[in-house]
């Protein structure tokens, strides 16, 4: 499958809020408040994006979209990865390894210095291919959210 990435377009904000709340109700038995929050961070995004500060990818296949990453100004000044997903239909290509260095180089190429995120314990998968491309987990906290009980984990890497 040949995969590229392209900034978003009309339609892709769409999408990602579609995808995000479908598959974390499937898969992780997220209520409503999870695609509030995902709605949140993309109207944010879309209203306020600073070029030099922030970009969001699309990765597709002609005109099948199979993923997403967001980078976003943390509050800390780093980097902060945004709304990583890959379709089930993508998964087990390297897609994920592929968007995360995609989002990771161009925030090291804007000149921030680190990057951090906010993730959940049972998203095994990204939270093994973080591990492999050198992030660090700094804080691990049981939470309860989106309707379930969750373990909140936060990760960080240098760039």
């Amino acid at each position: 499958m040949d995969i590229a990435f392209r900034d978003l377009e009309p339609g892709d904000a769409g999408w990602v809020l579609d995808r995000h709340g479908a598959l974390y109700a499937r898969d992780e038995g997220y209520d409503a408040t999870f695609e509030a929050l995902v709605a949140e961070i993309l109207a944010d995004f879309l209203r306020n994006r600073d070029p030099a500060l922030a970009r969001g990818w699309i990765a597709h296949a002609g005109e099948a979209r199979l993923g997403c990453v967001f980078v976003v100004p943390a509050a800390s000044g780093a980097a902060k990865l945004r709304l990583f997903l890959v379709d089930p239909a993508a998964r087990g290509q390297g897609l994920g390894a592929r968007l995360l260095a995609q989002a990771m180089a161009w925030a090291k190429a804007q000149g921030y210095a680190t990057m951090e995120l906010w993730t959940h314990e049972s998203h095994r998968a990204a939270c093994a291919l973080y591990a492999r491309s050198g992030w660090r987990m700094v804080r691990s906290e049981p939470a309860r959210a989106f309707g379930v009980d969750v373990v909140d984990q936060f990760w960080e890497i240098t760039l």
